[in-house]
C-alpha cells in the first residue's frame, strides 16, 4: 500500500485567484499544475467565474495549459477527459453541500479534504482498466462502477 501523498493547502484566496488566472492564461508554471491546483482551479471557476462554464470550458483550458509548459495531450498523457469531468462533477457536488459565504481559501482546502478531492476518487465510479483507457481519455465515458454524484 503506498503512503498517502501529502495535501498541499493554499494560504490565501488571492493563491487560488491568481493560480485559477494563470491557468486560464495558460502561463502556469508546469510545477504549479499539482493535483490540489486541479482541483482548487475547478473550485474557483465554479464559484467566482460564473461567466465560463467549467463543464464545457475546462478541457480546452487545461489542454492549453499543457501544450503551454510543453505536455502533450495524446491518448497515453495530458489532459483525460473522463478523470476531468469526474472532479469537476465531485467538486460541483462539494459546493452545493458547503455554505456560500465561506472564504475561497476555506472552500478550497474543505475540499482538499474531502473525499471530492481524493486521488483515487474517481476509482470509486470506474474500474481502473476503463479509467485508464484510451477511450476514457479521449471523451468522458459513462462508470462502470457506480453512479457519480448529482
Amino acid at each position: 500500500m503506498m503512503p498517502a501523498a501529502e495535501i498541499r493547502y493554499f494560504e490565501t484566496s488571492s493563491a487560488v485567484r491568481l493560480l485559477g488566472e494563470r491557468l486560464i492564461g495558460a502561463c502556469l508554471p508546469r510545477a504549479e499544475w499539482t493535483h490540489e491546483a486541479h482541483v482548487a482551479a475547478c473550485l474557483w471557476l465554479i464559484t467566482e467565474r460564473p461567466d465560463l462554464d467549467a463543464a464545457h470550458e475546462l478541457p480546452g483550458i487545461i489542454r492549453r495549459h499543457n501544450e503551454s509548459v510543453g505536455t502533450p495531450n495524446t491518448d497515453a498523457q495530458g489532459f483525460h477527459a473522463t478523470i476531468t469531468h469526474c472532479y469537476a462533477v465531485g467538486v460541483a457536488a462539494f459546493v452545493r453541500r458547503i455554505h456560500p459565504a465561506l472564504a475561497l481559501v476555506d472552500k478550497v482546502n474543505a475540499l482538499l479534504d474531502a473525499p471530492e478531492s481524493a486521488r483515487d476518487w474517481p476509482l470509486r465510479f470506474y474500474s481502473r482498466e476503463r479509467l485508464f483507457s484510451v477511450e476514457a481519455r479521449r471523451a468522458v465515458i459513462l462508470p462502470d462502477v457506480a453512479r457519480l454524484p448529482g
